[in-house]
């Protein structure tokens, strides 16, 4: 496991306090930190022993980050009748429910205008996850 260092700026922010009243603690021996070139480094375990409880880790080193991207489309569909309109939500509603729980999220909306006969799709989701539903859509509209 890599050990966790943190700059006596970052230990200030977590903690709330001012940068130089971080660095008379460690000058003064109270809050134990490694001398690295001209700045110190303070360990996770060590910040965690000065305050006497469990220090939560950043944020930023909990997410993984890995690459994301999103489709917004809105398709509108005329000359609908009400039945094929009812499969298509249908459709496209037990498609999003049927995800696994790692899954990226995908969110669909579906609204029907009855005067009009005309139906809008709109979806949000990952590139895979919209093509997917698209050729579904598009099955159910040729039959």
């Amino acid at each position: 496991m890599t050990e966790r260092l943190y700059s006596v700026e970052q230990v200030a922010e977590r903690l709330g306090l001012h940068v130089r009243t971080i660095r008379n603690y460690v000058r003064d021996g109270r809050l134990n930190a490694v001398r690295i070139g001209k700045q110190y480094r303070i360990a996770h375990e060590d910040l965690e022993a000065f305050t006497g409880r469990p220090v939560p880790a950043p944020v930023r080193e909990t997410v993984e980050r890995r690459r994301h991207s999103e489709v917004s489309s809105i398709v509108q569909i005329e000359a609908i009748s009400p039945e094929t309109a009812d499969r298509v939500t249908s459709l496209l509603m037990g498609a999003a429910a049927n995800r696994s729980p790692g899954d990226d999220p995908l969110r669909i909306q579906t609204v029907y205008d009855a005067e009009r006969a005309r139906m809008k799709v709109i979806v949000l989701g990952g590139l895979a996850d919209t093509a997917r539903l698209f050729d579904y859509l598009e099955g159910v509209l040729a039959s």
